[in-house]
C-alpha cells in the first residue's frame, strides 16, 4: 500500500447504504441476482480483518487469493492489432488489502465503496479503475464476476467498486446507476451519480497517490451507460471509459476534454440489444438508443475523424472492430462487435444463473484493462 496517502483503516463494520432513486424505468438485466446481496452469495474465502487506526468508517479485509466467479483467459485475445495488449499482464491471485468505505454526497445520502489495493502497489502516482456493475448487481459482486482484482495484483493499479442506489426498506434491493434514461430507483428519484464520482475521486485523491492522468472507468449494462455519462459530464477528471453491453443514456454529451472509449457489445445481447430500442429479455422496458449510433455520437463529440476504419480480427471471425482516430487529445474511440455474443460479463461466469452463458471469445475485463492502460491523458 505504499501509495496510500492516508490510512483510511478500521475494524467497524460498515452499515447498508440507504439511498432514494430514480426514473420510472427498472433497472436493466446484468449479471446480478435480483435481489439484495444476500450472506450466502459471496463465495469462500480466507479472510483476516486487519487492526489499523480509525480514521473513517472503513473495514479493511486482506484476502488471500480471489478467484471466485472468474474465468482466466489468456492474453492472446486481442481485440484490436492497435491495442497494445502484449504490455498488459494476465490476473494472478489477488493478494492485496479490500476496503470497505462509506461517504456522505452532498445531497446527505451515505454511498458505499469497495477499494483492491494489490499488495505490490508501487511506488508513485499509479492508476485507479472505477468499476460500476450492472442494473440489479452491487460492487462485491462486479468485483468477483470480473476479475479485476486479479489483473491490478498483476499490474498494479487501484480498483472501487462503488454501491449504486436500490429500492426496498433499506433501499439495497436491486441497485441502479442514473445514466439518464435509465435506470431503476436511481434514475427515478434523480440521484446525482456524477457528483458522487466527483466527490468518491476526491476522497481517493486525498487517500491515495493517484496518476490523474490515468483516471478510469468501466461498467457493464447499467454501469456501462453511466460510464457513457461520465464520459460526457465528468472528462475534466474521467480519463478513459471501457465497457460492455451499454449505451449513451444523455441527450447532450459535450465532454470539455476528450476521452478515450472502448465499447464491446454482443450482437446477440437480448438485455440492451446492439440496434437499440426495447430488449425482448430486458426487465427495464427502456426504448434503449442504439449502442452503434451511441458510439458515433461520443466520437463526434471527441472529435474524431467522421467515419471509422472497420477491421476484423484475424483471430476471432466472431469481432468486427470500428476504430474511430484523429479524435481531440490524441483519443481513440473503439466499438467492438461480437457475433454470437449475449449479455453476460464476456470470459466470465454469469452471476446470474437464469442469465445467458457468457461468450468465452473474448475476456472483457482484459481487453478494458489493456485498452485503458494504454490510452492515458496525453494532451492538456
Amino acid at each position: 500500500m505504499r501509495a496510500m496517502k492516508t490510512s483510511r483503516m478500521s475494524t467497524a463494520c460498515l452499515a447498508v447504504v440507504l439511498f432514494t432513486a430514480c426514473s420510472s424505468q427498472v433497472a436493466t438485466e446484468s449479471t446480478a441476482t435480483l435481489t439484495a446481496e444476500p450472506a450466502t452469495t459471496a463465495a469462500p474465502q480466507a479472510t483476516v480483518v486487519s487492526q489499523a487506526t480509525v480514521v473513517s468508517e472503513t473495514t479493511v479485509v486482506s484476502e488471500t487469493t480471489v478467484v471466485s466467479e472468474t474465468t482466466v483467459v489468456s492474453d492472446t485475445t486481442v481485440v484490436s492489432d492497435t491495442t497494445v495488449a502484449t504490455a498488459i499482464l494476465s490476473g494472478i491471485a489477488a493478494t492485496g488489502d479490500v476496503i470497505d468505505s462509506t461517504l456522505v454526497t452532498a445531497d446527505g445520502r451515505t454511498r458505499v465503496y469497495r477499494t483492491y489495493i494489490p499488495s505490490n502497489l508501487p511506488d508513485g502516482p499509479v492508476p485507479v479503475l472505477l468499476a460500476f456493475h450492472g442494473g440489479t448487481g452491487w460492487g462485491k459482486q462486479f468485483e468477483r464476476n470480473s476479475g479485476f482484482d486479479e489483473l491490478a495484483e498483476a499490474n498494479g493499479f487501484l480498483v472501487v467498486y462503488p454501491d449504486g442506489i436500490g429500492t426496498g426498506a433499506d433501499e439495497t434491493t436491486n441497485r441502479t446507476w442514473n445514466g439518464g434514461e435509465c435506470c431503476g430507483a436511481a434514475a427515478r428519484n434523480n440521484v446525482d451519480d456524477v457528483a458522487f464520482v466527483a466527490r468518491l475521486l476526491d476522497t481517493l485523491e486525498a487517500d491515495y497517490d493517484i496518476d490523474t492522468t490515468r483516471v478510469f472507468a468501466a461498467g457493464h449494462s447499467n454501469g456501462g451507460i453511466l460510464s457513457y455519462r461520465l464520459a460526457c459530464e465528468l472528462s475534466d477528471r474521467i480519463v478513459a471509459v471501457g465497457l460492455q453491453a451499454g449505451t449513451l443514456g444523455v441527450d447532450d454529451c459535450s465532454p470539455s476534454r476528450p476521452v478515450s472509449l472502448l465499447h464491446i457489445h454482443g450482437e446477440a445481447d437480448r438485455n440492451l440489444p446492439i440496434d437499440g430500442g426495447v430488449g425482448p429479455d430486458s426487465i427495464a422496458g427502456v426504448d434503449f438508443t442504439s449502442p452503434r449510433l451511441a458510439v458515433q455520437t461520443f466520437a463526434v463529440a471527441d472529435g474524431c475523424a467522421a467515419d471509422p476504419i472497420v477491421t476484423d480480427d484475424a483471430a476471432n471471425a466472431d469481432l468486427t472492430i470500428s476504430t474511430w482516430s484523429g479524435c481531440d487529445g490524441a483519443a481513440e474511440v473503439r466499438f467492438v462487435a461480437v457475433a454470437g455474443a449475449a449479455h453476460s460479463w464476456m470470459g466470465h461466469v454469469a452471476s446470474n444463473p437464469t442469465a445467458l452463458p457468457a461468450y468465452q471469445g473474448v475476456d472483457a475485463s482484459y481487453e478494458i484493462v489493456a485498452f485503458l492502460l494504454t490510452h492515458p491523458r496525453t494532451a492538456a
